[in-house]
C-alpha cells in the first residue's frame, strides 16, 4: 500500500510561484510513477504533470497549457516528488492532487488518471488575479 502526503498549497497572486511536494511512503520502488491532476470548481479533474522512472530510465510530460510554467521533479533519497509553478495564473486555481502507481507507464497511459490506484488528500491552490 502507497501513501501519498502533498504538501505545498496555498494563496499567490497573479504571477507568482509555488511549490507542491508530495511524499509517497512507506517503501521505494525501483519502478513507479506519480502525477499531478487537479481539479477546479464545477470541472472535471484534469492532467497536468507525471514523471516515471525504472532502474535509472525516467522521463515527464506535462499538458500543454503549463509547459514552460510548471516542472515536475523527484528526489528518490526522499521518496517524494515535486511541481514547481511558475507564472500562475488565475485558471490554474484549483485542488491539486497527487498520484501513484508502481507501475513504469507510456505516454499514453502517464495523463489517464485511471491507471493511478493511489491518491492524496489534495491541495488548494488560489490564484487571486
Amino acid at each position: 500500500q502507497v501513501q501519498l502526503v502533498e504538501s505545498g498549497g496555498g494563496l499567490v497572486q497573479t504571477g507568482g510561484s509555488l511549490r507542491l511536494s508530495c511524499a509517497a511512503s512507506p517503501r521505494t520502488f525501483s519502478t513507479y510513477t506519480m502525477g499531478w491532476f487537479r481539479q477546479a470548481p464545477g470541472k472535471e479533474r484534469e492532467f497536468v504533470a507525471a514523471i516515471t522512472w525504472s532502474d535509472g530510465s525516467s522521463y515527464s510530460t506535462s499538458t500543454d497549457s503549463v509547459k514552460g510554467r510548471f516542472t515536475i521533479s523527484r528526489d528518490n533519497a526522499k521518496n517524494t516528488v515535486y511541481l514547481q509553478m511558475n507564472t500562475l495564473k488565475p485558471e490554474d486555481t484549483a485542488v491539486y492532487y497527487c498520484a501513484a502507481a508502481v507501475v513504469w507507464m507510456s505516454a499514453r497511459q502517464i495523463s489517464s488518471q485511471y491507471e493511478y490506484p493511489y491518491w492524496g488528500q489534495g491541495t488548494q491552490v488560489t490564484v487571486s488575479s
